[in-house]
């Protein structure tokens, strides 16, 4: 096949002008030359076995950035492919959440596609991310031991029998309550034979918020403990079972400033930061996620004698990061280091603002047929739930900015709307919904006639929480809108529903932030009482809205995605719910 000789020719230059600078300056010593080993790197996956439908922003020739279409498991599979070809020596990692909140013909069969996808593609490593734990400690052992044991609502093994994970999934700080691990710490995979033998070994983590974004009973007796702290302990072993470079697969990250650029780092900022900056100076690369955000990072780390590798490859599969080490045999020790991420483009699409072609300036990957094969028997099984048409719309709804927006826009406010009037009967008054709860494509594009699918709806709601009415004064209601724009992360404005709408201002000190609210065109009272719906993820702490557990007179409803359903149903078609309810008061210069 010509692709993989085409994309080399294209990306070498590219890859030369993304060296990094040295970690050591001297060559390898003892005349042996150095062992070049390639790292093929992924993250926040999400189950996203079909397109998802997205583009990767480039730097563009003008002053607007262009759009690369990409990501698709069968895709994914034939760039991966072409990176190993580049790479005699090579490994295959990702960095957590390669479940969870996932696409429904994923979602629909307890994410045994998604595994089944890496399974074939032949990812080694693992480590956990939060959203390993959407469906609870049971399950996610499931999915690395196989089996047919029902764990949830769902019935696994629907269309195989579920073998598992063929790779090892990696949790230096999970600890069970015993104290002991969840799973392995580490891993190691070694390469060439003799004096010219290399080993490079891998330490996992997940982000020691994990407790706040996941719901409790999915996590009970787990604990997480301080990522810098495990990982440190977890290199001093790797070290001394003989690995030559260590790199870090952890389910933390950051984000840039500036235009989109894959290989950017500018403004790098996030709870990454102060994590690498604590972590023993042998540790070679950090492969990061959680934050959907795409970056190629040299960070300087005290105690170290040349620039950490910090990478990310973005979301749902779009990016892959081609990570090149040379490793000295003979000192065991990595002298250099270089990385790429590589967009992964595939089909076109219509996106709401128009189609998308593939861009010229980058390779285009061909479908991996086996992959193909395999995840089109999950699609097709699926359509029979998906392609169900449950309402219409008069028009677009979406949320503004994708995932690094703090608002929910349109889409929020309907998944709002639709909550309100879902728990009328719980003496509901108010909904909020969160917005980094409104998952990929977070848009509803209405087909002819205004249709709108539940395969639609359950992409942007795939967690079917329940709903929850609680009883808060005005103030217990300003105090939880105001731990969305604290320093607890994530930073997010909680979108509500119609009647409600609330200003806010990030230059003012954290905990009055808040400027005014009101209810039915009138300022809310600080000790009157309101009748609250949000779902469960945010009623038991989810997301760090901890005072939503101090509601009182609680009645649990029905499903999200239920009650969005029943929404859309119930007029024909719905109007756009267009109102800007969250008003953001910032000055330009603070925001």
């Amino acid at each position: 096949m010509s692709l993989p000789l085409r994309f080399a020719a294209l990306l070498a230059p590219l890859l030369a002008a993304a060296c990094a600078a040295p970690i050591a300056t001297s060559g390898p010593q003892g005349g042996a030359a150095p062992v070049e080993v390639g790292i093929v790197a992924i993250n926040d996956f999400h189950g996203a076995i079909e397109p998802p439908r997205q583009s990767v922003f480039v730097p563009g020739k003008g002053s607007e950035p262009d759009a690369v279409p990409a990501g698709g498991a069968a895709w994914l599979a034939s760039a991966i492919d072409s990176l190993r070809a580049r790479h005699p020596n090579h490994v295959t990692v990702s960095a957590g959440d390669l479940v969870g909140a996932s696409q429904f013909a994923s979602s629909l069969y307890l994410d045994e596609p998604a595994v089944g996808v890496m399974n074939r593609i032949g990812l080694e490593f693992n480590a956990v991310g939060n959203h390993e734990f959407d469906r609870g400690r049971a399950e996610l052992l499931r999915l690395q031991n196989g089996g047919c044991e029902q764990t949830t609502l769902n019935k696994p093994c629907q269309l195989e029998q579920f073998a598992g994970a063929r790779f090892p999934f990696l949790a230096s700080n999970t600890l069970t309550e015993d104290g002991s691990p969840l799973f392995a710490a580490t891993g190691m995979k070694s390469f060439g034979k003799g004096a010219r033998k290399v080993t490079v070994g891998f330490v996992g983590a997940t982000l020691q918020g994990t407790g706040s974004l996941a719901l409790p009973a999915n996590i009970k007796g787990l604990t997480f403990g301080d990522e810098a702290t495990a990982i440190n302990a977890a290199v001093d072993r790797l070290k001394q079972s003989g690995a030559d470079a260590v790199v870090v697969l952890i389910h933390q990250g950051g984000k840039t400033t500036g235009a989109p650029d894959p290989q950017g780092c500018e403004g790098l900022n996030g709870a990454i930061l102060p994590i690498i900056d604590r972590l023993d100076p042998r540790v070679d690369v950090v492969v990061s996620g959680h934050t959907h955000w795409s970056y190629i990072c040299e960070r300087t780390v005290p105690g170290r004698s040349g620039p950490l590798l910090l990478t990310s490859a973005g979301v749902y599969g779009e990016l892959v990061t081609d990570i090149t080490l040379r490793i000295d045999p003979v000192r065991h020790a990595v002298i250099d280091h270089a990385a790429r991420n590589v967009i992964v483009q595939s089909e076109t699409y219509v996106a709401s603002r128009g189609p998308v072609p593939n861009n010229p300036d980058f390779p285009a990957f061909a479908p991996r047929a086996d992959v193909a094969s395999y995840v089109a028997r999950y699609v097709d099984a699926s359509k029979a739930y998906s392609a169900r048409v449950v309402g219409h719309l008069a028009g677009t709804v979406s949320r503004p900015g994708g995932d690094g927006s703090r608002n929910g826009g349109t889409m929020g406010n309907l998944i709002a709307d639709a909550q309100l009037a879902a728990t009328a009967g719980a003496g509901a008054q108010i909904a909020l919904t969160n917005p980094f709860g409104i998952r990929a494509p977070a848009t509803l594009i209405p087909g002819p006639g205004g249709a709108i699918t539940f395969g639609q709806i359950y992409q942007v709601q795939p967690f079917s929480n329940q709903l929850v009415t609680q009883s808060f004064t005005g103030a217990e209601l300003k105090a939880i809108l105001e731990q969305g724009f604290d320093d607890d992360a994530p930073f997010q404005a909680l979108t509500p529903s119609a009647g409600f709408s609330y200003s806010y201002d990030l230059s003012r000190p954290v905990g009055s932030r808040v400027v005014q609210m009101t209810y039915q065109g009138k300022p809310v009272d600080p000790a009157a009482t309101y009748r609250v719906t949000a779902v469960n993820f945010l009623t038991q702490g989810g997301d760090s809205f901890t005072l939503f557990t101090r509601g009182r007179d609680a009645v649990t409803g029905g499903i999200d995605v239920v009650a969005t359903e029943a929404w859309l149903s119930a007029t024909a078609p719905r109007a756009v719910p267009a109102e800007n309810r969250t008003i953001d008061l910032t000055p330009p210069d603070k925001r």
